[in-house]
């Protein structure tokens, strides 16, 4: 077990992680040969995102989770070079490659599902959890061939750690464990509670559905609303900033990345989601998922109500 001095405060679960491809071409025609040199490859998924947004807001962080073949080799060096602290579990086949082909004229997205595993490496994930002793574990994305939520619910159920769960409205709404946070998105709040999400007030009751299914606090993106936090001390709503809109990819996990920044400070509701909003306005004004971004625009010294 880490010496609970060295502990991070949160340990991130990516159970399907993947290399992030994108290309950019010219018109695409049958039977012709494109080139291209713009291509960028960038290791994907959520827990991954979420820790090197902590990483730019300077809160330490363990990712883990399920890597494996040569793609899983690609992701740990890109982690290396990033120097995000890893700790993942090895599994047979190869992690996913997700592939975004852009032309002048569209956008064509093929997401592979991913190696297939089965129990043995959710017990393993959660041994590599509890050797980092963490406060917080936050699980991420969308989850491999063979595991269903109860690999979610195993890890919620497994130590004294607090859970947090950015998934599916689908997946929300199966979830039999109790969890500190949850981090849903507009659609999924609906897709989790069958509930009406046209405005903010709806999405606020919305949101009380699921704390009732079992989730202390939700932390929901409301896309040019803002976004919105709801727990037992009431509801808050952050306004989105004005600004020009680039990429909204990372955007969610930007988000949830800096209100669980404000929480590990012991900043108020409040103001952890004025810190999220501060955050993914960052990574929204900025092509793809780069932390640096976070770190060269956000003065976290600008927050600090604490809790009471």
């Amino acid at each position: 077990m880490t010496d609970d001095a060295d502990s991070p405060p949160v340990v991130t679960v990516t159970f399907n992680p993947a290399i992030d491809y994108t290309v950019r071409t010219g018109p695409l025609a049958d039977g012709h040969v494109a080139r291209t040199d713009d291509a960028r490859f960038d290791a994907g998924g959520k827990g991954i995102n979420v820790a090197g947004y902590l990483d730019a807001l300077d809160v330490s962080s363990v990712a883990t989770g399920l890597l494996g073949g040569f793609t899983g080799s690609f992701i740990r060096t890109r982690l290396d070079e990033s120097d995000i602290a890893h700790d993942f579990v090895s599994v047979p086949g190869n992690t996913r490659l997700n592939v975004t082909l852009s032309t002048p004229d569209a956008e064509y997205k093929i997401n592979h599902s991913g190696p297939t595993v089965d129990a043995d490496a959710v017990a393993r994930v959660v041994d590599h959890i509890e050797t980092h002793a963490p406060e917080t574990v936050v699980v991420g994305g969308s989850l491999p061939p063979g595991l269903d939520v109860g690999a979610i619910d195993a890890i919620a159920d497994a130590g004294g750690w607090k859970t947090v769960v950015d998934v599916d409205g689908a997946a929300l709404a199966r979830l039999g464990a109790t969890y500190a946070a949850c981090k849903p998105n507009r659609e999924e709040l609906h897709e989790a509670t069958g509930r009406p999400v046209d405005s903010v007030e709806e999405c606020v009751a919305a949101a009380e559905t699921l704390r009732e299914q079992g989730y202390d606090r939700v932390v929901a993106s409301l896309g040019p609303d803002g976004a919105l936090l709801a727990s037992d001390a009431g509801w808050t709503h952050v306004p989105a900033a004005d600004v020009d809109v680039v990429d909204t990819v990372g955007a969610g996990d930007a988000l949830l990345s800096g209100v669980l920044a404000g929480w590990v400070r012991g900043y108020g509701d409040e103001d952890a989601l004025r810190l999220g909003v501060d955050v993914a306005t960052c990574v929204v004004g900025t092509a793809g998922t780069a932390a640096s971004a976070v770190a060269d625009r956000v003065e976290t010294d600008d927050y600090g109500v604490q809790a009471h």
